[in-house]
């Protein structure tokens, strides 16, 4: 049994866009939440299923997004080693930057962490989209540095943790929202699921 003290909330981003039905992204969304279950990880809240533009533009299909919180027992490093498992299983090959994929999981955030520093986050976060394109980082950067230009992870985020604060900027969900450049949440819509 683990300790209640190694417990910690972390929060991903669930995405497909390799299919034009929605349904069956959707299926696969939540066979990838059944899949993070495990002892040291489980599934305590999941947003809504959106439909999403493709992001960047003109980058592949139309995405399935959500946004689900963990209970975790591991340090962040080894979640996202366990989210990138569950992605191959789903048939991810990391290739293409912002390519077709049938499965992105992504880790948004784990507690208050801030990693690996706060230079390197804000290195990151403030890196253009030209350079986006063109770089990866090489270790782990919490909070993920693009929360807070992306309208289809703020708003699922805010279904499931609308009292967020982002631990860098100090801002909620809600004002990261109406930061967002106009037409940034445009076409972002809840899925009317069966």
């Amino acid at each position: 049994m683990k300790s209640k003290k190694a417990h910690k909330t972390a929060v991903i981003a669930l995405g497909a866009n390799d299919d034009s039905d929605s349904l069956a992204m959707v299926e696969r969304l939540q066979v990838a939440l059944a899949e993070l279950e495990s002892e040291d990880i489980s599934v305590r809240l999941v947003s809504k299923f959106y439909h999403s533009p493709c992001f960047p533009a003109d980058y592949g299909n139309d995405f399935v997004n959500a946004v689900a919180v963990l209970d975790v027992f591991l340090p962040p490093n080894e979640v996202l080693m366990h989210l990138h498992e569950v992605e191959k299983n789903a048939g991810r090959i990391r290739g293409k930057r912002w390519g077709t994929r049938p499965l992105d999981l992504d880790l948004l955030a784990q507690e208050n962490c801030v990693l690996p520093n706060p230079d390197t986050f804000l290195r990151w976060h403030n890196l253009p989209l030209s350079a986006q394109l063109e770089e990866t980082p090489g270790e782990i950067i919490l909070p993920h540095p693009r929360i807070t230009d992306r309208g289809f992870v703020l708003i699922p985020m805010r279904d499931v943790l609308p009292d967020w604060v982002h631990p860098v900027t100090g801002k909620t969900v809600d004002e990261l929202i109406a930061a967002l450049p106009e037409g940034a949440c445009d076409g972002i819509t809840p899925l009317d699921l069966p």
